[in-house]
């Protein structure tokens, strides 16, 4: 089942069919341990309507309300090169050699709800950069317990040539408005992802394809369960959070993304996130 964020309201999806919800508090109905079961009973009741399919595709918000994005950071092999590519010339190239042998993962609040865009939207590369590429990422959905519930399609956009200048710099590398998509809906689901779901990142320029590259999830290091319980250690989500979970895909230093730059972020059985550079 997938669960859609719209201006008119909640919207799900089961089997092509879709479904308008009487609930109207996203924050409230996704932070819920047993949303998968809850979802299911409440779609009984329900008839399909054709109007709640047109909300999905012409007033689709981004699945977030007052969760806290977060991100997981080198979990990948490639995400480890890339880093270090990045940042030789400043001699922060073994910490990330580090992280990504350390027990403890690197974690960072990436955004806020106001700062995230959904499908469809315009993401920003910073006017301070020269860098800048997108990260695609498979982003869980976390309630306030720490129960992954569901996932989603993220984008965590990276100023590659602010973090190279220094690690130090990451905050101002990540987090900034328009710095992050998530979307288009939350596969809402109690089992995990098979190990061989795909993530594709295409980016057209001017209706061309100048990058495109595919990874399998079964790539990322590190357990979905324990990048959660690290997060949780001393933080709490009211809301629940969503988390990120790290890129595979690194376009190497010759490319940086332009103004007017379409990206596709696809990642099997969850749909595609499509997004333009302001």
């Amino acid at each position: 089942m997938k669960l859609y964020n719209t201006l008119d309201g909640l919207v799900a999806e089961n089997e092509g069919k879709f479904f308008a919800l009487p609930e109207a508090s996203w924050d409230e109905f996704i932070n819920d341990d047993k949303l998968a079961s809850k979802l299911n009973s409440l779609l009984k009741s329900l008839p399909p309507s054709d109007e709640a399919k047109r909300s999905t595709e012409e007033r689709l918000k981004a699945p977030v309300g007052q969760q806290e994005i977060w991100a997981s950071g080198v979990t990948y092999y490639n995400s480890k090169l890339g880093r270090q590519e990045e940042s030789k010339d400043s001699g922060g190239g073994t910490f990330y050699e580090m992280v990504y042998n350390a027990k403890r993962p690197e974690l960072f609040m990436k955004a806020t709800g106001h700062r995230a865009v959904g499908h469809g939207a315009q993401v920003r590369i910073r006017k301070d950069s020269t860098w800048d590429v997108p990260e695609p990422e498979l982003t869980l959905v976390i309630t306030k317990s720490g129960k992954i519930v569901g996932y989603t399609v993220g984008n965590d956009m990276s100023s590659r040539s602010i973090e190279g200048e220094n690690p130090l710099y990451l905050p101002q590398a990540k987090v900034y408005d328009g710095c992050a998509a998530v979307g288009p809906c939350i596969l809402v689901t109690d089992e995990p992802l098979a190990t061989d779901t795909t993530i594709s990142l295409k980016i057209e320029r001017e209706e061309k394809v100048v990058f495109e590259n595919s990874i399998e999830i079964s790539q990322i290091k590190r357990k979905f369960t324990d990048l959660v319980e690290y997060l949780y250690r001393e933080y709490s989500f009211p809301h629940g959070s969503l988390l990120m979970t790290g890129t595979g895909i690194v376009p190497d230093h010759t490319f940086t993304l332009r103004s007017g730059d379409k990206i596709s972020i696809e990642i099997q059985g969850i749909g595609t996130l499509e997004n333009t550079v302001a």
